[in-house]
């Protein structure tokens, strides 16, 4: 398909993620991230930060959604990275730390973009990387 001109658009993203346990996961996200809950319940979270959509929570095996069946039969998130920007870094290491989580790795100036980082896991395997900008001069 040919490339066309479009009008301008404005698009968000507002990943959905399954999770075996969605009211564990909202507060394990709401920890880490310091984002909040506007939904609540077993089946479904809505994930904000200052109003705005983060992420959606949604229960593994609800028949209503069948590309959301059998947890089992892959590696969750695999070739995925959930990706998060913060405004402050270091409350977030904070945080990480004060989780059980897996660190794939710890926080560090990522050589190639300059900012800062960490990758974790989440309870359900997913891989999550928090970024800022880097302070140090280049």
């Amino acid at each position: 398909m040919p490339s066309t001109p479009r009008r301008a658009t404005q698009v968000r993203a507002q990943p959905l993620i399954a999770v075996r346990d969605v009211a564990a996961s909202s507060q394990w996200y709401q920890t880490l991230l310091g984002c909040e809950g506007t939904h609540g319940g077993d089946e479904y979270e809505m994930l904000v930060s200052n109003g705005e959509p983060l992420l959606q929570l949604h229960a593994w095996d609800l028949e209503e959604h069948p590309n959301l069946m059998g947890p089992d039969s892959a590696p969750h998130g695999h070739g995925v990275l959930l990706w998060f920007e913060t405004t402050d870094f270091e409350a977030s290491v904070e945080a990480a730390r004060g989780l059980k989580l897996e660190w794939v790795e710890a926080p560090h100036v990522n050589p190639n973009s300059r900012r800062w980082e960490f990758w974790v896991r989440d309870p359900d395997g997913y891989v999550i990387v928090l970024s800022a900008e880097s302070r140090r001069k280049a």
